[in-house]
């Protein structure tokens, strides 16, 4: 039989900017399950830097998938708030998004995973910009409120790690060179978060 396959849906958090390929947290995420016993691949990565939701419909347009897999992990829309991207448009592309990883996970939402936007105002890079923070972290939260919403109503799971982004996130361990992107180290700390709901939806019979 063959390794039970992850599928990792993303822009640079996912592709780990700044990391590592072993540092990605979908790698890392891989890693501990084959640690607890599950005999999962190396995820597949579908995921660039600097990626809106309409960029990576774009891309999966034209990926090649081989559903169904057994996770599925969808974290996305930094970019279109960086970009000053309008948060009615995001929530439809995000529910289309999502419905699509959930009919990639053979239709099973509970194996769909859907990670928060981290804050990447609290950062070194931020400040050297001189953006507001405060003004970052709430533009953040109504774009994680929209994906928790669209997660709720399709019988996705949620996950929180903004929370651990602002914790530290300005500190250096926790920080790519780049002084914006997360390190290894604080990946760690999201596989952490992510390991239990991964763990529950593995678990999960077909």
């Amino acid at each position: 039989m063959a390794e039970p396959r992850l599928l990792a849906l993303g822009d640079s958090y996912t592709i780990g900017e700044g990391v590592e390929p072993v540092g990605r947290w979908p790698m890392q995420l891989a890693a501990r399950l084959r640690a607890e016993g599950f005999a999962v691949a190396d995820p597949e990565i579908v995921a660039t830097t600097g990626w809106t939701t309409d960029e990576l419909a774009a891309a999966m347009d034209a990926a090649a998938f081989a559903p169904p897999y057994a996770l599925v992990t969808l974290l996305i829309g930094v970019n279109n708030q960086y970009r000053g991207r309008d948060l009615d448009a995001y929530r439809g592309e995000f529910r289309a998004l999502l419905a699509r990883a959930i009919a990639l996970a053979g239709g099973d939402a509970r194996r769909a995973l859907v990670v928060s936007i981290p804050d990447w105002g609290v950062t070194p890079f931020a400040r050297a910009q001189g953006r507001d923070a405060a003004a970052i972290a709430a533009a953040i939260d109504a774009f994680n409120a929209v994906n928790r919403a669209e997660a709720a109503t399709q019988g996705a799971v949620w996950l929180d790690v903004t929370d651990l982004s602002r914790d530290r996130g300005d500190s250096a361990a926790m920080l790519a060179a780049d002084g914006l992107h997360p390190s290894a180290a604080q990946y760690a700390r999201w596989v952490e978060r992510i390991l239990p709901a991964a763990r529950r939806a593995l678990a999960q019979p077909r």
